[in-house]
C-alpha cells in the first residue's frame, strides 16, 4: 500500500508525511499518494518559489498594459482611440492567451491537485473563474463579436499573481521556524581524536567524541563538559537571556553559544536524539496538529467554496435572462474571485505556527495546539510542590544560635565537620558556608554516627552535629527549644550543633522555596487565576509552603497514585485545571487535567503526558503560556474577521445587487480585495512575533 503523504497545491515539490502548512506559501497541505521513484512524473515537478511568482507577475503585468489600452472600456473612459494596424483586433486575444497559459496555468494545475485530493478551495475557484472568462472570450473572438473579457482576464491573473507573490513573501518570513532552528548548529566541529585536533563535518560526530569549543563558538552537539568552565548563552534553548555558568560535569546543549572560556565537551547525544532535534520535532508536531478554531476555519473555507459555486451559478443564470452574456459571465467571475477562501485557510494556521515558534523561543514547547488554546480558559493552576515550587534539594533555611553573635560560628562548626559527610543535610551546610565565604576549620577523628549525625574534633574540642538524638540528655536553652519545635512543625529538618557537651545552636534545613515560585504565583494572581498545590508532605509542611507563597488551596499527604483524583476534585466544581508536574509520577494527573504542563528539566523534551513542556524548571513560564494563549486566540479571532467579514458586503456587490445604481465590483477589483484580505491576515499574524510575554 502506498504511503500517505501531503503536498501543497501550489508547490508540489513540498512533500511530507504529516499534515500542516506549506513552508513556501503557508497554504494547508493536502493529502496525496506517494509515487514510486521509477515514476518519471515524480521528478518532473520542480514546484514554485517566490521568485517564480515574481517573474510571472512582471511578465503578465507588462503584457496586460496593451490589452487594457485596447479595451473598449478604457478607450471610452479616456476618450481616445488605440493605434490600428493589420491584425490589431487580435492583439488582446494573443496577449491574453500568453498570460492565461504562462501566468494563469499555475492556478489550473493547482486546482487539479485540490480536486484530486477532494479538497476544493481557492485554486478551484480561481481556475474556474479564469477558465470561464478565457473560453468565453475565445469563443466570442472566433465568431467575430467584440464583447470579450480579455482585459478582465489579464488584470485578474496579474493581480492574483501579485497577491500570491506578496502572500508568499509575508508567509515565508513567518514560516521559517524549523529553518531557523536548523541554522543554530555550526557546520563543523573541532574534535580531539587520538590526541590530534581535527575539523570534521557535524554529521561525522559520534557519541564519545571529545569536542573543543573556543570562546564565542557554538556548541555542536549535546554533551557534558569534561574540562574547562565558562558561561553559556542558552537563550535559543531556554529563552533565558542571562548566560549560565557551567563547569566540569555540567550538561550543555547543541546550538547554544560559549562565553569567554575554552571548553572540552564529551558528546553524549547526536542527530535526532539531541535537544534541538527534539525541539524541531515538537514544533513540527504542533504545526501538524490543529486547534478547534482551525478546524472551524477549514470547514468554513470548504463551505465558502460551495457557496461561491452556488452563488456564482445563480448570478450567471439570473443575468443571462436580463443582460448580455459577457456581463453575466463577468458577474459570475467576480463572485468566484471574491469568495476565494485563501485568507480563511491562512488565518488560523499561520497564527498557530508563529505562536508555536514563539513558545519555543520563550522556554516552553507546545506539543498540541489544543493544549495552547485551552490555556486561555484556565481557572486554577495546580502545582506539584517538590521540584516545581521548591528546589527539590536541601538548603539552609535558618540558623538559630544561643548567643546573638555566633550564628556564623554555628555554621562554621557544622560545615567543617560535615565537609567529610555525604549526607544531603551535611552537603547543604557545606554549600551554605561556601556561599557565605566562611573558612573551613581543620578537623580530625571524624566519625559518622548512623541515624544520629557526625562527630569530629576541632582544636581539641569535640563537636557534634546531627538530629535531636545526638544531643539527647544535653541541656536545651528554652528559646532554642521553642524555636526549633516551631520550625520542626513546618516540616524542616533540625541539625543541632554542640561543642564539648554544650549546645551552641541549630540549623534548620528545608526543601527551599524558589524565588521564581513567588513571582509565578504573584503573576498568576494578577491574571485572576487561582493556584493550588499537591504534596506528599505532612499538613504542617503543606500549610507553611502554601502560606509562604499565598497559594489559594493545597492538598497534603497525597500519594502519587492519588494526584489525578485531586485534579478531579478541582474539576468537579466546574473549573478548568492546569496541572504542572515532572511528567513521571505526575503523568496520570497531567493527563486528567484540562491542560498538562510538564517540567522538561534541561534536555528532557520527550515527555508524552503533557500538551506543553517547560524546558527549564521555572514556574514563571506558566504565566507566559497563558498570556501567549490569550494573544494567540485574539489574533485568530481577528484573522477570522479579516478573512470573512468583507465577504458579507463584497459577494452581493460582485453578484451585481446594486448594478441598477451603477455600483459594480469588477473581477480585477475583486481580486485586489481578496488578495488584500490575505495580506492583511498574514501581516496581522506576524504582529504576534513582536509581542512580549
Amino acid at each position: 500500500m502506498d504511503q500517505q503523504i501531503y503536498t501543497c497545491p501550489m508547490h508540489p515539490k513540498i512533500r511530507q508525511e504529516s499534515a500542516g502548512l506549506c513552508p513556501e506559501c503557508g497554504m494547508n497541505l493536502v493529502p496525496t499518494r506517494a509515487k514510486p521513484k521509477k515514476d518519471k512524473e515524480f521528478d518532473k515537478h520542480h514546484g514554485h518559489s517566490t521568485n517564480v511568482f515574481k517573474m510571472k507577475f512582471w511578465v503578465s503585468f507588462v503584457l496586460s498594459i496593451p490589452i487594457v489600452l485596447y479595451a473598449e472600456v478604457t478607450q471610452e473612459l479616456f476618450n481616445y482611440r488605440a493605434p490600428v494596424f493589420p491584425g490589431s483586433e487580435y492583439l488582446p486575444f494573443v496577449l491574453a492567451s500568453v498570460i492565461f497559459f504562462y501566468g494563469g496555468w499555475v492556478f489550473i494545475t493547482s486546482a487539479y491537485r485540490e480536486l484530486i485530493a477532494k479538497l476544493p478551495g481557492m485554486m478551484t475557484l480561481i481556475a474556474l473563474a479564469i477558465s470561464t472568462a478565457y473560453i468565453y472570450s475565445v469563443y466570442v473572438t472566433v465568431i467575430g463579436e467584440d464583447k470579450t473579457l480579455f482585459w478582465e482576464l489579464a488584470t485578474l491573473i496579474t493581480v492574483m499573481l501579485l497577491g500570491h507573490w506578496m502572500e508568499m513573501r509575508a508567509v515565508s518570513g513567518a514560516q521559517s521556524a524549523l529553518k531557523e532552528l536548523s541554522k543554530l548548529l555550526p557546520d563543523t566541529a573541532e574534535v580531539l581524536r587520538h590526541g590530534i585536533a581535527q575539523i570534521v563535518p557535524l554529521g561525522e560526530l559520534v557519541v564519545g567524541d571529545l569536542v573543543l569549543v573556543k570562546p564565542g563558538g557554538k556548541i555542536p552537539a549535546d554533551g557534558a563538559i569534561s574540562e574547562g568552565m565558562s558561561e553559556i548563552n542558552e537563550a535559543v534553548a531556554t529563552g533565558e537571556s542571562k548566560p549560565v555558568a557551567k563547569k566540569r560535569g555540567d550538561e550543555v546543549i547543541a546550538g547554544t553559544i560559549n562565553g569567554d572560556g575554552s571548553l572540552k565537551i564529551t558528546v553524549t547525544k547526536i542527530g535526532e536524539k539531541t535537544f534541538l532535534a527534539g525541539v524541531m520535532r515538537l514544533v513540527m508536531e504542533a504545526q501538524a496538529s490543529k486547534s478547534r478554531l482551525q478546524m472551524l476555519s477549514d470547514r468554513a473555507a470548504f463551505y465558502l467554496t460551495i457557496i461561491a459555486v452556488v452563488v456564482g451559478g445563480i448570478t450567471l443564470t439570473t443575468w443571462l435572462f436580463v443582460s448580455e452574456t459577457a456581463f453575466a459571465i463577468e458577474r459570475m467571475v467576480a463572485v468566484l474571485v471574491i469568495t476565494c477562501p485563501h485568507a480563511l485557510g491562512l488565518a488560523i494556521p499561520l497564527v498557530a505556527s508563529i505562536s508555536t515558534t514563539k513558545a519555543a523561543r520563550n522556554g516552553f514547547l507546545v506539543k498540541q495546539r489544543l493544549a495552547l488554546e485551552a490555556a486561555r480558559n484556565i481557572d486554577v493552576v495546580l502545582f506539584d510542590k517538590t521540584g516545581t515550587l521548591t528546589k527539590g534539594e536541601f538548603g539552609v533555611d535558618k540558623i538559630i544560635s544561643t548567643e546573638s553573635d555566633i550564628g556564623n560560628l554555628v555554621l562554621q562548626y557544622s560545615a567543617s565537620v560535615n565537609s567529610h559527610s555525604e549526607h544531603p543535610a551535611g552537603k547543604a551546610t557545606v554549600a551554605e558556608a561556601k556561599k557565605r565565604n566562611i573558612a573551613f576549620l581543620d578537623i580530625k577523628d571524624f566519625q559518622r554516627i548512623p541515624g544520629k549525625g557526625v562527630r569530629a574534633k576541632i582544636k581539641d574540642k569535640e563537636v557534634l552535629v546531627g538530629s535531636a538524638e545526638i544531643v539527647k540528655g544535653f541541656s536545651f536553652p528554652e528559646a532554642l527549644k521553642s524555636e526549633t519545635e516551631k520550625l520542626s512543625k513546618q516540616g524542616k529538618t533540625i541539625n543541632f550543633v554542640a561543642v564539648d557537651g554544650k549546645i551552641i545552636g541549630a540549623i534548620a534545613l528545608a526543601d527551599l522555596i524558589r524565588q521564581e515560585s513567588r513571582e509565578a504565583i504573584s503573576a498568576l494572581r494578577e491574571m485572576k487565576i487561582k493556584t493550588a498545590m499537591l504534596t506528599g508532605d505532612a499538613e504542617d509542611v503543606a500549610k507553611w509552603v502554601a502560606g509562604e507563597l499565598q497559594i489559594d488551596e493545597y492538598f497534603a499527604r497525597v500519594m502519587p497514585d492519588q494526584k489525578s483524583d485531586k485534579v478531579k476534585v478541582l474539576q468537579s466544581t466546574g473549573r478548568k485545571i492546569a496541572m504542572v508536574g515532572d511528567g513521571v509520577n505526575d503523568a496520570p494527573a497531567l493527563t486528567q487535567a484540562d491542560l498538562g504542563i510538564a517540567i522538561g528539566a534541561g534536555t528532557n523534551v520527550a515527555l508524552e503526558s503533557a500538551g506543553i513542556i517547560l524546558v527549564k524548571n521555572d514556574p514563571r513560564d506558566i504565566a507566559k503560556i497563558i498570556k501567549l494563549s490569550r494573544l494567540t486566540y485574539s489574533k485568530m479571532v481577528q484573522n477570522l474577521f479579516w478573512a470573512t467579514g468583507y465577504n458579507i458586503v463584497a459577494i452581493p456587490l460582485a453578484a451585481g445587487v446594486l448594478a441598477f445604481k451603477g455600483i459594480l465590483l469588477q473581477p480585477a477589483l475583486a481580486a485586489i480585495l481578496m488578495s488584500l484580505s490575505t495580506v492583511i491576515v498574514a501581516a496581522n499574524a506576524m504582529l504576534l512575533r513582536g509581542r512580549k510575554l
